[in-house]
């Protein structure tokens, strides 16, 4: 009877010391996520009031997000044009000090009122060009960036560009003339020629914006969060 009343006790005893650290783990795991939690406010707060200026509404905020109605959104271009940048500065203000080649897939999720919007973006190496065309059907809206300052490879740009618009006459596009921050980066006007936009037929809603992909240039007329405001937009009257 001795060994049993023992091994009760030693059951009860490691029950104890279990729930214990139970409840230890799961004070930590609250306290953890409410700091970072508390940590983002600053930041979504002023985001959620330049939006609500520009687009005269109010913004939802985290808890009240709905999820009814998610889109879309393609990002291509070729390598090195600066897509991951440009996911990156669309939803964050973090430095980005270094940005490896997209080897396959890169994605984020942002919200406005009444939907909430998938960026995908596949790499533009050229073994993975041949796979762009895949995605188009499930795409809302095309975001093609353009290195504005490597004139050599704008020929490819170009040629990929269009071979894309040829498969979808009526997605929407938006073209992102990146890198602007760069002294030999070509203007609007010029990439409008080199990329021979003047061809697209009246079908397709298109802008061209001229954008820099860097945590200074957030604070520049050529700031990517004019991408979110336009998609925003966009995507509304879908």
């Amino acid at each position: 009877m001795a060994p049993a009343r023992a091994l009760r006790h030693l059951s009860l005893v490691l029950g104890a010391a279990v729930a214990a650290l139970g409840s230890l783990l799961f004070i930590a795991w609250k306290i953890y996520f409410r700091d970072v939690n508390d940590s983002s406010i600053g930041w979504r707060g002023r985001w959620e009031q330049q939006l609500e200026a520009e687009l005269g509404r109010s913004i939802p905020n985290e808890e009240e997000k709905p999820h009814s109605c998610e889109y879309q959104v393609l990002v291509l271009g070729l390598d090195g044009a600066g897509k991951s940048s440009i996911l990156h500065y669309v939803s964050s203000t973090d430095t980005n000090k270094c940005t490896a080649p997209t080897q396959g897939f890169n994605s984020v999720q942002l919200w406005a009122s009444g939907f909430q919007m998938d960026l995908l973006e596949v790499g533009g190496s050229k073994n993975l060009r041949f796979y762009w065309n895949q995605y188009l059907s499930k795409a809302h809206v095309l975001v093609f960036v353009v290195d504005s300052a490597d004139g050599p490879r704008l020929p490819a740009a170009r040629q990929e560009l269009h071979c894309l618009l040829a498969e979808d006459p009526q997605l929407p596009l938006i073209v992102l003339a990146n890198k602007q921050d760069k002294s030999d980066a070509l203007s609007e006007a010029e990439l409008y020629k080199e990329l021979a936009l003047h061809t697209l037929n009246g079908q397709r809603e298109f802008f061209l914006l001229p954008t820099s992909a860097t945590s200074a240039g957030l604070a520049t007329p050529n700031s990517v969060l004019h991408l979110k405001s336009l998609l925003i937009k966009l995507l509304a009257q879908i």
